[in-house]
């Protein structure tokens, strides 16, 4: 009887047919594992910034700069670079706007299209021919594989490229060569991104960066408390969806939900103008007006107020439903006294500054009238519907995860839910206690039924799992013991809006808390974590990096809403084969001041860690399993030598 050892060897065969085949792949193979490491690009709570987003992803936090840099040092003046750097990042654009000047179009053109060739030259030296070839612009391929490929039985090499450069100007291809070769730069600059969470909310660009991860090249995601609330919105979470549509109008980009999604929004604004005809609604003011007439700012607060009372109506059913939550103490609606305006919260009483609640039945307050009812199930109907919405979804489902583990890494969004005294905090799911890893895999299980599962009482069941990932008291990815978002519009005294953190943000500084959590994952000593959520408050004098290195938290603040806090614009990271940097931001204004003034972001680059000897694909995941394979590969060929399985004749 064949073992299973042999029968996969025997499938192998059919892959490799022969010893020479099987050799052959052993000596490709091989050679990989002594490349360089390609660069990782690790980033964080873009919340929807998509200006920035893009600026940064082509420029790869400043791998871009670095590489011309390293290929012209001296012999290229500053200007010259600065404008080198804003044509790869924006080419058709920069094309475009050097056109409008006065100067030698010719000379540009050729001088532009050498220094491009000798920036694709380095970055493409730490890849295989083959993942080159794979990058490549089809309508450009061959010709740009020439340019960058040294040939040795060229002898005069200037001449060659001279005929190419030249011919590439008489046919009339100079622009779009430049733009092929400026994307493939910004595609071999970073090999792989990694986003660690809250690609939503906030900023009103939200769906086009989702359109371009959709089309990135190399990724993975670690879900977001936002993010898993827009998932949970696909799924047709109708609290998911309510706090959605609160957070967009709130953060006056109701756009994202309309234009970017196509979410129709009459029947709320409808529902809403005719219910708060005569509350001026002004505890529900707009964080940031977009350019809209006064009315149009007066129905979206009415909106605004409309869709929280739902919210709450909503959420707590939800907490009824699930006493294992532990989450009662925002169940608040039955907690109001609507004779004496006032609200009862953890057994202190306090002054309502809005008692206007027309839809509210003090007598069963979580139920949703007749009106509230329909609002819901048709915005539920185009939410699960939203062709759009789904796809990104999809890619959300695909690329995403709650953590992930990758070259001795841990990253995740959020917090390991800990204890005071350092132990993991358990969370009761599906009647079992789980913390740590357990927790965090038992959640995704469920929140992932909510889109994959055929049955509906699981994917009920998952939706509302992912509602309790966006504000759990113990959820991995809220990492606080409460959303006081009720306190927020309806009480004045501002002790009553503090959420304490987990305790995970007050121990992370400990090298064994560190340590045990790395080794919970299944990481040693050497590794890092690296997660977002929480802004680091650089002016305040915070560090985005604690115990020493170990933890890395990259959320500085991507978006707008949270610059005056923390200083900056964000930061991210890079990993590549001389080893990890972090680089903090400046706000990015516009791309017109790189296209035209060649002004690039302002960014400050510090070495996290730098690596003694270079880091080769061999220390790395893939590494180990080209190794695996080469092994297999050995024993394939140890089988064709002993008998064991025959070679194929070809």
């Amino acid at each position: 009887m064949k073992t299973e050892f042999v029968r996969y060897l025997e499938r192998l065969s059919e892959i490799y047919p022969t010893i020479d085949k099987a050799s052959t792949e052993i000596i490709n193979l091989q050679s990989i594992l002594n490349l360089p490491k390609g660069t990782e690009h690790f980033l964080s709570d873009l919340h929807g910034e998509y200006a920035a987003f893009s600026h940064v992803l082509r420029n790869g936090s400043g791998a871009v700069r670095k590489k011309i840099d390293d290929v012209f040092g001296h012999t290229l003046s500053q200007k010259d670079k600065r404008e080198l750097a804003s044509l790869i990042y924006y080419p058709r654009q920069k094309i475009d706007y050097l056109k409008t000047l006065e100067q030698d179009t010719e000379n540009w053109y050729k001088i532009t299209l050498y220094r491009l060739i000798e920036i694709c030259k380095v970055v493409s030296s730490k890849y295989t021919r083959s993942k080159v070839r794979k990058a490549l612009p089809p309508a450009y391929a061959y010709v740009i594989e020439e340019l960058i490929t040294e040939k040795p039985e060229v002898l005069n090499r200037g001449a060659y490229f001279d005929g190419i450069v030249n011919t590439i100007l008489e046919v009339g291809s100079a622009d779009k060569f430049i733009v092929a070769m400026s994307e493939l730069i910004q595609r071999l600059v970073v090999d792989h991104l990694h986003i660690l969470g809250d690609i939503y909310d906030r900023g009103n660009g939200a769906h086009n960066i989702m359109d371009k991860l959709c089309n990135y090249h190399s990724l993975d995601i670690q879900w977001g408390n936002h993010d898993v609330m827009w998932m949970g919105s696909a799924a047709g979470n109708t609290a998911c969806i309510a706090n959605i549509i609160r957070n967009s109008i709130l953060y006056g980009n109701i756009d994202v939900l309309e234009d970017g999604y196509g979410i129709n929004m009459v029947p709320l604004a409808s529902f809403a103008m005719n219910t708060y005809a005569d509350d001026d609604c002004n505890c529900f003011k707009i964080k940031h007006l977009r350019k809209t007439s006064d009315t149009d700012n007066e129905l979206e607060m009415k909106m605004h107020k409309a869709i929280a009372v739902i919210q709450f109506k909503l959420e707590g059913q939800l907490i009824a439903k699930y006493p294992e939550f532990n989450m009662d103490n925002r169940r608040l609606l039955h907690r109001i006294d609507f004779k004496n305006g006032t609200v009862e919260i953890d057994s202190k009483t306090y002054p309502m500054k809005d008692m206007n609640f027309p839809t509210i039945d003090p007598k069963n307050p979580y139920e949703l009238n007749e009106r509230e009812k329909e609002v819901m199930e048709k915005l539920r109907t185009v939410f699960t519907r939203c062709e759009k919405l789904q796809r990104h979804t999809n890619l959300l489902m695909k690329k995403g995860s709650l953590y992930k583990v990758y070259n001795g890494n841990l990253l995740f969004h959020g917090c390991v839910p800990m204890n005071s005294d350092g132990s993991f905090r358990e969370v009761m799911v599906d009647g079992k206690l789980y913390s740590g890893i357990k927790l965090y895999n038992i959640l995704e299980s469920n929140a992932r039924k909510a889109l994959m599962s055929l049955d509906k009482k699981e994917r009920i069941r998952g939706g509302d799992i992912l509602w309790y990932l966006w504000n759990g008291p113990v959820s991995p990815l809220f990492g606080r013991d409460k959303m006081t978002t009720f306190e927020r519009y309806f009480i004045e005294d501002k002790s009553t809006h503090h959420e304490e953190k987990n305790a995970y943000y007050y121990l992370i500084d400990k090298e064994e808390i560190a340590d045990k959590i790395l080794s919970e994952f299944g990481l040693d000593k050497t590794g890092h974590i690296i997660n977002g959520h929480v802004p680091v408050h650089q002016s305040e004098g915070e560090n985005p990096l604690k115990c020493g290195g170990k933890v890395i938290m990259i959320d500085g603040g991507f978006s707008k809403a949270y610059h005056k806090l923390t200083g900056i614009a964000g930061y991210t990271l890079t990993y590549n084969s001389y080893g990890l940097t972090l680089t903090a931001h400046e706000p990015f204004e516009r791309a017109e001041q790189v296209i035209y003034d060649d002004r690039d972001i302002v960014s400050n680059q510090v070495a996290v860690e730098h690596a003694f000897n270079r880091i080769l694909v061999g220390d790395t995941d893939n590494g180990k399993k080209l190794k695996e394979n080469i092994a297999d590969l050995k024993e394939l060929i140890k089988a064709y030598r002993l008998g064991t399985i025959s070679e194929k004749i070809l």
